[in-house]
């Protein structure tokens, strides 16, 4: 009788242990399910895709490339961006205002600093003070391949977007490339390289910088727009590019 009692005691108290753990179960899983509800959703999730211009999704810092020229451009140090604006301004200034030309005025200045340091050093000798200092300049030989080695791979770029364009494919491209060098023959037109040059400058040191600033607003302007030009683009292409033949051009697989 005894370990009879004793028996039924033991199952009793597993039973009791069972029910407690699953009600314990039951109060954890209930709590992380109220827990999880309680955690506000993602950022990601909430937050919709926010069209930003030229389907750009890194800063606009990234985009220029970064970099201390990102910086120049985008008035990181306002002291340097100034400095090289103003630089740019007095050579424009310089060479289309007052018709001066480079090579005279390379000439000008070479005279005049070699005169400087000739008269220095010679001066020197009668009031008893150490000669100038005059800095060896050597050209650096890495920095100046890579430099070179980066435009041969923008020409090439450049090179293989003609000829995929000249293959008849993409018309789009074929009729943004032409529209954009039709822009530039007007404008080399109305102006020299010279001032088409510092135009390109200015706008790269204001453009960018405002963008920045105000991209919040300008991007839905764009949006609109971009959306505008798309269904004008695709009336266009149903009744004008669809019937236009594509090119039989073909790529050759090589071995």
């Amino acid at each position: 009788m005894a370990e009879h009692a004793e028996g039924s005691g033991a199952a009793s108290e597993s039973l009791l242990e069972k029910i407690t753990d699953k009600l314990q179960g039951h109060d954890s899983s209930s709590s992380d399910s109220d827990s999880d509800s309680d955690k506000p959703a993602s950022p990601s999730s909430m937050k919709a895709k926010v069209f930003r211009l030229f389907g750009r999704e890194k800063p606009v810092h990234t985009v220029l490339g970064g970099g201390k020229h990102a910086d120049v451009f985008l008035w990181r140090n306002k002291k340097i961006s100034a400095g090289v604006l103003a630089g740019a301004t007095a050579m424009w200034v310089l060479f289309e205002l007052l018709e001066y030309h480079l090579l005279t005025l390379v000439c000008h200045i070479l005279i005049l600093s070699l005169a400087i340091l000739f008269l220095w050093s010679n001066a020197t000798t009668f009031i008893n003070k150490s000669p100038p200092r005059i800095p060896e300049v050597h050209i650096p030989e890495d920095p100046f391949l890579q430099a070179v080695n980066a435009l041969r791979i923008e020409i090439n770029r450049g090179f293989a977007v003609l000829r995929e364009i000249a293959s008849g494919r993409d018309l789009k491209k074929f009729l943004i490339i032409i529209a954009g060098l039709w822009v530039l023959s007007i404008l080399g037109s109305c102006c020299n390289f010279l001032t088409l040059f510092y135009i390109t400058f200015v706008l790269l040191h204001t453009v960018p910088v405002i963008y920045e600033k105000y991209e919040d607003r300008i991007d839905p302007f764009a949006e609109k727009a971009t959306i505008e030009i798309k269904k004008q683009y695709a009336v266009f292409d149903a009744k004008v590019l669809s019937r236009i033949p594509k090119g039989p051009f073909k790529y050759k697989k090589t071995a």
